[in-house]
């Protein structure tokens, strides 16, 4: 059973920055999505199990970076420029294989979620 563990939420004015970690084992492509209030669940950003490779929502590209250290079996999201749009509850997800993607679909477990606030 793979667990996810998400830190790194809180309350930032906008334009501020914020990093999440997720803590995960195991050899999967590992995406972030988030979810606004009223809103469906939507993707943000994934990166391949080697992390070569990198997918990213429009919205979020040139402001968000997805990394990860296996060695600390560790998945980073380093967020900047941040906007009270950005407001949401920020998942960690990993997938079946060890290829990004931007499905949720295609994601296997889930972490329980971390509140992001972006105050203008």
């Amino acid at each position: 059973q793979v667990q996810l563990v998400e830190s790194g939420g809180g309350l930032v004015q906008a334009g501020g920055s914020l990093r999440l970690s997720c803590a995960a084992s195991g050899r999967y492509g590992m995406g972030w999505f988030r979810q606004a209030p009223g809103k469906e669940r939507e993707f943000v950003a994934s990166i391949s199990w080697t992390g070569a490779r990198t997918y990213y929502a429009d919205s979020v590209k040139g402001r968000f970076t997805i990394s990860r250290d296996n060695g600390k079996n560790t998945v980073y999201l380093q967020m900047i420029s941040l906007k009270p749009e950005d407001t949401a509850v920020y998942y960690c997800a990993a997938g079946s294989t060890s290829s990004p993607t931007y499905n949720a679909a295609e994601y296997v477990h889930w972490g329980q979620g971390t509140q992001v606030t972006v105050s203008s």
